[in-house]
């Protein structure tokens, strides 16, 4: 060895006592970080979980109907979406989809069921589709007149034929208005039933409207709606029959020379939801979705109120001529061989119900 070189010399080994310390610091320091982990875990979670509510909120919800924004349906539809979003601060938005924009009615009420349609403004003469027995309200001249028709609706009648949705997989929030429908065609005045003999009308798919009208004498032709104005403008019908909101939203002053008003029936509208979409809201939100729907109705009602009083103008204005004054006897008495079709169809009993009420 050499000289110069150190001896060797072990490590010096600590007491026991400060062995024990340093592990103790070592436990302490694992639990902080442990903790730590898991606060973060926490943080995370409720972040995760607040993001995912904000973006099941932020989810837009599809309102379907089938006429323009400037219509019954299309002022209903907006009095319930802005209702909406008033009651929940924007949280729950709904967008409107009219002009058919997610289909025809009879489409839309296939949505409804199916879960891919949110909510849906669906007339009344489309109803029997998914629910035969809704064809009653079809029927011509049932009703003595707007609020007759209304009152029944809003009677517990009424509400005993909005639960039967439910079977569908679909919630009926409340009864709309589509309107009283009155007749338009583009070959003569019509102001008694002979007048309705031979013409081509085209009616919605209603077994019920077009049992009526065969027994006047018409030439019935059913098309979805967004066909009509295509079928009227190139002579395919003479004809249709919608209330004087839709004829005018829709334009039909541009392919159709006479108007009668006949008020021949009163078509009544509801919102649906699907049921699929209803259940994600909680009990709260739902409530305010019926009272949103009550708001909806009214719109569409009084909407309707006002083109019965000033529609008539505007569509003279348009160069319609207008038969204001029918003989309601004479249809009525019409259409009478057709009550004995309607009452197997729906009962005698029920029909009875609803012509006697106030």
């Amino acid at each position: 060895m050499d000289s110069q070189s150190a001896p060797f010399s072990p490590l010096p080994v600590a007491p026991a006592s400060v062995a024990k310390g340093f592990w103790k610091s070592q436990r302490i320091l694992g639990k902080v970080r442990v903790n730590h982990l898991l606060r973060s875990l926490v943080f995370l979670s409720v972040f995760l979980l607040t993001a995912t509510d904000v973006q099941v909120r932020q989810k837009t919800y599809r309102f379907g109907y089938i006429l323009s924004t400037q219509s019954q349906l299309g002022a209903g539809a907006k009095a319930f979406a802005d209702e909406v979003a008033r009651r929940t601060g924007g949280e729950i938005k709904i967008e409107q989809q009219p002009n058919a924009a997610l289909g025809g009615e009879v489409e839309m009420l296939n949505g409804l069921e199916l879960g891919t349609v949110d909510f849906a403004f669906i007339t009344g003469a489309a109803l029997p589709n998914i629910i035969p027995e809704m064809g009653v309200f079809d029927i011509p001249f049932l009703f003595r007149d707007v609020n007759q028709a209304r009152d029944v609706l809003d009677s517990p009648l009424g509400l005993y034929y909005l639960e039967k949705f439910k079977a569908k997989n679909m919630i009926a929030l409340a009864w709309g208005e589509n309107g009283l429908r009155h007749l338009t065609n583009s070959i003569r005045p019509i102001r008694t039933p002979e007048d309705v003999k031979g013409l081509k009308l085209r009616l919605p798919q209603s077994d019920c409207m077009l049992i009526g009208f065969k027994t006047l004498g018409a030439q019935t032709v059913s098309l979805p709606f967004p066909q009509v104005f295509g079928a009227l403008q190139s002579g395919q019908i003479d004809g249709q029959e919608n209330p004087l909101s839709t004829i005018i939203s829709s334009g039909f002053a541009k392919v159709q020379k006479y108007l009668s008003l006949t008020g021949h029936v009163y078509d009544p509208a509801v919102i649906l939801v699907s049921k699929d979409t209803r259940d994600e809201f909680s009990p709260a939100e739902q409530a305010i979705l019926y009272e949103a729907a009550r708001m909806g109705a009214k719109a569409s009602r009084e909407f309707n109120e006002k083109m019965e009083k000033t529609g008539v103008d505007i569509l003279r204005r348009q160069g319609v001529e207008v038969v204001d004054k029918i003989d309601r006897a004479k249809f009525r008495a019409a259409v009478l061989p057709a009550f004995s079709e309607y009452q197997k169809m729906y009962g005698a009993n029920v029909i009875k119900q609803i012509q006697d009420m106030k």
